[in-house]
């Protein structure tokens, strides 16, 4: 096998395609994302890479603690930073491509070996396109995928992983995904795609994505086989150690209060020496409350959702009853998987209710990363509504690593 697999990130988020790459020994060369504090949440984490791999993990604990500033922090880089915060476009990507280029001779790397990462998928998802009356078809993300493409001839790797919502498929009446495959086959690879759900992997919610998988069509590789994984656990099994809120509370840097769940510690979502950090909950308005503890009360005891017309009078306060009748629900912990999250949640929590009636709020930024499989010791930059939106977009590392593990084969 190839001693260290070489890596690009595109369109790379907070981190969660990669961090399962890193988790299997990849190379990370570059990563490339527009948002300024997703730049600045991977370029955190890689550094965490670096000093785990030097066994230098206190000044990482330091910073978490808030005893050394961000700035201090980031000296702790090892080599060239390998963050390229750029929108990709025909404008950026010569400038891009030269960074990338950059890093590559830094490193001494000759040759990128693999490409991970999709264009963002709200042009594609299916709730984008119900709020948009052209249906998303002049959406300028809606040809990102071109500029991948030109990146993969660019610097032809053996392989990439192009990663999206089941959306695209049916996008302008499957039209485009037949485009962006088209122009994957013209630059030379051989491709195939499957729909995968993140619970098969062990993560605690429903969330389905297509993978497509390309490779050189000179090699004689073939899309993984990923067997189901089944297991019993429960979405309480990432609750129950947390401290109890109040919407608006903070619970920052301080203590679990029991002992890491049996999915916790098989995941690897929280560690014998981690320390709680961004369990945070945003406020709620008096209608809101009620209209949480109806939510809660329904579940609890009829195991119903909430439609919005069932609701008193006094408390619809939206004009629009026709559509999203179950915009308030409850994040069950009684079930094995929670319903999926999505970048929404930085807007509002009304549909990741915390199912506590005592607590009476959405889950919080530490709740809703551990649903997408992010291990407690990660760190999201930015406020509070940017890592919610960082979250939301993610890629579940637990899925991200099983991807890793097969495609290490292709390098065998």
């Amino acid at each position: 096998m190839k001693e260290k697999i070489s890596v690009v990130d595109l369109f790379a988020g907070a981190g969660g395609l990669s961090e399962g790459f890193h988790r299997q020994g990849y190379n990370i060369v570059a990563y490339v994302e527009k948002d300024k504090h997703a730049c600045d949440t991977l370029l955190t984490r890689h550094i965490y890479w670096q000093l785990k791999r030097k066994n230098q993990g206190s000044y990482y604990i330091d910073y978490l603690k808030g005893l050394i500033e961000k700035k201090n922090f980031y000296n702790h880089l090892e080599g060239i930073n390998p963050v390229i915060n750029n929108e990709i476009s025909k404008e950026t990507l010569p400038w891009i491509i030269k960074k990338m280029r950059e890093n590559m001779k830094y490193l001494n790397i000759e040759d990128i070996d693999l490409f991970i990462g999709g264009p963002p998928c709200q042009a594609y998802s299916l709730i984008g396109r119900a709020r948009d009356r052209y249906n998303m078809e002049k959406d300028p993300r809606n040809i990102l995928y071109k500029y991948y493409v030109e990146l993969l001839q660019e610097f032809s790797p053996e392989v990439f992983i192009f990663e999206n919502v089941p959306g695209i498929l049916s996008a302008g009446n499957g039209r485009l995904f037949d485009d962006v495959c088209n122009l994957l086959k013209e630059a030379g690879y051989k491709i195939e795609n499957k729909i995968l759900d993140s619970f098969d992997f062990v993560v605690l919610q429903k969330r389905k994505r297509v993978i497509l998988i390309g490779w050189k069509e000179s090699h004689g590789f073939e899309y993984p086989e990923f067997n189901k994984i089944e297991h019993s656990f429960s979405v309480e099994d990432i609750f129950k150690d947390l401290p109890p809120l109040k919407a608006g509370d903070k619970s920052n840097c301080s203590d679990y209060i029991s002992m890491a769940s049996e999915y916790l510690k098989k995941t690897g979502l929280r560690k014998e020496n981690d320390i709680l950090t961004q369990h945070i909950v945003r406020p709620l308005n008096d209608i809101d409350r009620q209209i949480y503890k109806i939510a809660i009360q329904k579940w609890n005891n009829e195991k119903k959702r909430l439609h919005y017309n069932d609701l008193p009078e006094n408390l619809k306060t939206h004009k629009n009853r026709e559509s999203f009748k179950d915009r308030f629900k409850i994040v069950a912990a009684d079930l094995p998987y929670s319903h999926t999250v999505v970048a929404h949640i930085s807007k509002d929590g009304h549909y990741y209710i915390h199912p506590d009636i005592k607590q009476l709020r959405s889950i919080s930024l530490r709740e809703a990363s551990r649903l997408q499989s992010f291990p407690d010791d990660y760190f999201f930059e930015g406020s509070r509504t940017s890592a919610m939106a960082q979250i939301g977009n993610a890629v579940p590392p637990l899925m991200a690593e099983s991807i890793a593990i097969k495609i290490k084969e292709y390098f065998s």
